[in-house]
């Protein structure tokens, strides 16, 4: 029997976001079936068009959401291994219990960085956004013109997933060869 759906939206690595429609459907099947849902949200400040919503929002679903987050990626913190998550207070113990042994001490100016990021303008977070978006579209076009490639353009995070079919490479052949012709360094 299904315990859990875990979400991640937007997601890595495509970019996709999930429409409140959709959350709102997955929300009552939970409900329905008494599911908890594990909604990881680091990216959720990285939304290109309209807005972020969360699972959490919906009737019925915050005693039943853990939602993920952290600083690395709307402040570029990224290596400071900081984050947090949001649950109903009952798991928050047991997950207490389970952090003791496996992350015991974060560091004290990581914290405290994270409190200065969170207090302070926003502004700076928003203008990275908006940089991300310009570089997506920039990479997306660039894409869609090589010969056999296909890309959708992604509503949030800062990744492209293009389809490469068209090329008649295999991903690791694709691989190999931006590597080593255009000097491209690519996961397959």
């Amino acid at each position: 029997k299904t315990k859990m759906i875990i979400l991640n939206s937007p997601q890595n690595p495509t970019g996709g976001v999930l429409t409140k429609e959709d959350l709102e459907a997955i929300a009552e099947i939970a409900i329905e079936n008494d599911v908890m849902v594990l909604s990881d949200e680091i990216y959720s400040r990285m939304v290109y068009e309209g807005e972020f919503a969360s699972i959490a929002q919906f009737p019925g679903m915050k005693e039943r959401t853990i939602i993920l987050d952290g600083f690395s990626k709307t402040y570029a913190m990224t290596g400071w291994r900081l984050g947090y998550g949001m649950m109903p207070q009952w798991l928050a113990a047991q997950v207490a219990k389970l952090m003791v042994n496996s992350n015991s001490c974060t560091a004290a100016f990581s914290q405290w960085a994270a409190v200065e990021a969170l207090k302070g303008p926003q502004d700076e977070p928003r203008k990275m956004v908006e940089a991300f978006r310009q570089r997506r579209d920039v990479i997306v076009d660039g894409l869609n013109q090589i010969p056999g490639f296909r890309c959708l353009r992604p509503k949030g995070a800062f990744y492209v997933f293009p389809n490469i079919e068209g090329t008649g490479k295999s991903s690791r052949e694709m691989q190999d060869s931006l590597l080593n012709e255009a000097g491209v360094a690519a996961l397959s």
